[in-house]
């Protein structure tokens, strides 16, 4: 069975289901949705029978970028087929990212183990990604184990330093038949890892604005635009992100610039522009998920925020708060399951990536988390098994195919081509955000 490392995430006194009912009937009351996104049927339709087309390539196939070009230390001697199911392993994640039970248990990580027999440790300790990268940074270089078979890391610069410095396992891709079976299209052959050689999606989210009433009533209407960030009515209240791919990726986007094509002097003028609002006294503090607790307790009144945790802060108790898909556009990201180089139970951790991708366990994690499924047929699961039409058909759950494509409001992150080009990321932009990142943390 899956035991919990017992932090206590709070409870939710209305449920998700209650909640996403009462938006979906409103017509999404609150939020502000591309009509691109609509799901058009609820059981996934063709999308179920495009996502199974098409087959993963071995690692050794891809052509990976060069920035994730995978070093050949850390994984120098492993052999898959040496591998043994040990019957436990210990899976990193981040807060309020699977389903659970009102007693804190997770019915999928149960499935799980009473399919295998394999016991999950569940663990929370993710709360950024570079962060989590930098604690874990010292066993990786020293090539001992982590303390982890499985993590969760968002597609960007960290994990391309991982596969890169040869941190991670690859995957072998005969191992993973659900996965090919039922994974959708976007989440296949990333941009960020070809052929899935070190990666298979957890879930996606987007990066879009939160607000409180004070931004509405500051502003004098409701926010609609990235550059609400920088109005200087919300001087002392707004709320950046402290990951360099959101913070950068906003102020390209309120430059008019799409991420994925941007240029080095195009981070030069994002630079610049968060400068200013950061010398104007515009910012209250650059987070990681602590923003969460921010905007709940009145600190920010206006932030970057993740799609899914809306959803949650709505169903526990602050029905006030907002998520907006701003007009420039939300930033599309990807959580990724990979297993460190030097697991101790790396066998066990690749049956639970490939067991995720059932539709009828992805649909327990979805229904809960209110994030971007990678099972298009956990739709049909949601609406029929769990009796949940209002997430079923949720944009923010099962969005169309083309809706995640280029033209339909959203954009992802710069696919970085080089290490070069990481250390330029880094040097524009991390250091706008660490002056701030003791009083975010708290």
């Amino acid at each position: 069975m899956g035991t919990d490392d017992g932090r206590q995430e709070r409870q939710e006194p209305v449920s998700r289901r209650r909640f996403l009912t009462r938006a979906v009937l409103a017509g999404a009351a609150g939020l502000s949705i591309p009509a691109a996104l609509w799901a058009s049927r609820p059981d996934g339709g063709s999308r179920a029978q495009t996502s199974a087309t098409g087959e993963r390539t071995s690692p050794s196939d891809a052509q990976p970028s060069p920035s994730a070009e995978p070093s050949a230390s850390g994984v120098s001697g492993f052999a898959w087929e040496e591998q043994e199911i040990t019957g436990s392993f210990t899976f990193a994640n981040w807060p309020y990212y699977i389903d659970r039970t009102q007693g804190n248990g997770h019915p999928s990580l149960d499935r799980f183990s009473g399919s295998t027999s394999i016991d999950v440790a569940y663990r929370r300790p993710i709360r950024g990604n570079a962060r989590f990268l930098e604690k874990i940074r010292p066993a990786l270089e020293a090539g001992d184990p982590i303390g982890y078979d499985l993590i969760v890391m968002t597609n960007g610069p960290e994990l391309s330093t991982m596969m890169r410095e040869g941190w991670l396992l690859p995957l072998p891709a005969e191992r993973l038949p659900t996965f090919d079976l039922h994974a959708a299209q976007f989440v296949r052959d990333p941009p960020w890892d070809p052929g899935n050689g070190f990666t298979a999606a957890w879930q996606s989210g987007l990066t879009g604005l939160a607000y409180r009433p004070e931004a509405v009533a500051a502003l004098g209407r409701t926010p609609r635009s990235v550059q609400d960030l920088w109005d200087p009515a919300l001087k002392g209240h707004v709320g950046m992100m402290e990951d360099l791919q959101d913070l950068g990726g906003v102020a390209l986007l309120s430059m008019g610039v799409d991420p994925p094509s941007s240029t080095p002097a195009d981070w030069e003028g994002a630079s610049a522009r968060l400068r200013d609002q950061q010398d104007a006294g515009i910012v209250r503090g650059y987070y990681d998920q602590a923003y969460v607790g921010a905007l709940k307790r009145g600190d920010v009144w206006l932030c970057q925020a993740w799609s899914g945790d809306i959803f949650q802060l709505n169903a526990t108790g602050s029905p006030e708060l907002r998520f907006v898909v701003p007009d420039e556009g939300a930033l599309l990201w990807t959580d990724n399951m990979a297993i460190p180089a030097n697991a101790e139970h790396p066998l066990d951790a690749l049956t639970y990536m490939d067991f995720v991708y059932q539709p009828r366990i992805a649909a327990l994690i979805a229904d809960w988390v209110g994030y971007i499924s990678p099972v298009p047929e956990a739709a049909q699961v949601v609406r029929d098994r769990l009796h949940d039409p209002a997430v079923a058909r949720s944009p923010l759950v099962f969005p169309r195919d083309r809706a995640l494509g280029p033209g339909e409001g959203f954009t992802s992150y710069y696919a970085f081509k080089s290490a070069l080009e990481e250390q330029e990321w880094d040097r524009l932009f991390a250091p706008i955000a660490t002056p701030d990142s003791t009083t975010a943390s708290s």
